[in-house]
């Protein structure tokens, strides 16, 4: 079925503009929301920084002006690094209505307020059917149409309804829940397992070493999920365990990278400046870490990826505190 929902991407990094692509692709006239790059998308369809020579759908039209996708378009989603998120929130809510669609593409937390994503769209506009959209979604196998899934999470099912109309294709299928929080919260955290999995990777540890990580980083999240009233049963599905798995299984995934170049001996900075430009779990780590020192909820990796990234402790001492922890429980 054929489908004409006007939708809106903010953002034009590598996930944005997958998702431009896999928007016009479905016959949505889409607008893409970027600083830069504009003329190489609307005159040759492509986004080389972001996406190599993968060709773009006509369908997607680039511009600079938050205005005109406020006015255009039925469906928002914006794909911003959470540093920056409140401020493009803030601006976009000078000219969205009430009665639009906006939905969170970005993985992360805002470190002075803990807020999520979703929290932020609620906060700095009008809107109030929001979402967000996670999942397990490397941008280079979805643009060569290798099957693929992602979640779409709102407590609209509205929202959730269009979304899945404007965005689902042959290779890529959209399911939909109503847990927005713990969406949210297994995008978030997966990107904080991936730095300890690219660090088990730059060790040269082997599969068990992996397994172990990501089913006790799994648990983690269902621990703080608990605390904070969640569905578990989010973090057994595609924003939990089919999330984490990728991002622990992909040397192109930031987090992952920040973790290896660390283990081979990289400094943080040095790794910021000349590897990685923005990897969400950096961040993430330490609001976890803090608000779960707060509530008292014990997260033994979160903590041990939070020491070795910003208090500088060594990795294998690290590891060696979590493998002699007196709890045999699981």
């Amino acid at each position: 079925m054929t489908n004409y929902h006007s939708v809106g991407v903010i953002g034009g990094g590598s996930w944005g503009t997958t998702l431009a692509h896999l928007s016009g692709i479905n016959n949505n006239k889409t607008l893409l929301w970027m600083r830069n790059g504009i003329d190489e998308i609307n005159t040759h369809h492509r986004n080389s920084k972001y996406t190599k020579d993968y060709v773009i759908s006509e369908q997607v039209k680039a511009t600079n002006s938050l205005e005109e996708v406020a006015e255009n378009c039925e469906i928002i989603i914006v794909a911003i690094p959470s540093h920056s998120f409140r401020q493009i929130a803030y601006k976009l809510g000078n000219y969205v209505k009430a009665d639009q669609i906006l939905l969170s593409a970005s993985k992360g937390l805002e470190q002075k307020t803990r807020s999520r994503m979703t929290t932020i769209l609620v906060e700095e506009t009008c809107c109030k059917k929001i979402g967000v959209i996670a999942g397990p979604n490397l941008f280079e196998e979805i643009l060569k149409g290798h099957p693929s899934a992602t979640v779409v999470s709102s407590r609209f099912n509205e929202v959730i309804v269009k979304t899945v109309k404007a965005f689902a294709s042959k290779n890529f299928r959209v399911y939909g829940n109503n847990d927005v929080l713990g969406s949210e919260l297994g995008g978030a955290m997966k990107n904080i397992v991936a730095i300890a999995a690219g660090m088990i990777d730059g060790l040269d540890f082997g599969n068990n070493s992996k397994s172990l990580l990501v089913t006790r980083g799994i648990s983690e999240m269902c621990r703080i999920g608990d605390r904070l009233g969640t569905n578990n049963s989010t973090f057994t599905g595609l924003t939990g365990v089919g999330d984490t798995m990728v991002t622990c299984a992909c040397n192109l995934s930031r987090n992952y990278r920040v973790g290896y170049h660390l283990a081979k001996g990289k400094s943080l900075n040095y790794i910021c400046e000349n590897i990685v430009s923005v990897a969400e779990g950096i961040n993430t780590c330490k609001v976890i870490h803090e608000f779960a020192l707060e509530v008292g909820v014990e997260l033994p990796i979160i903590r041990g990826v939070y020491e070795i990234v910003h208090e500088n402790k060594d990795i294998m001492e690290v590891i060696t505190s979590l493998m002699q922890r007196k709890s045999l429980w699981e």
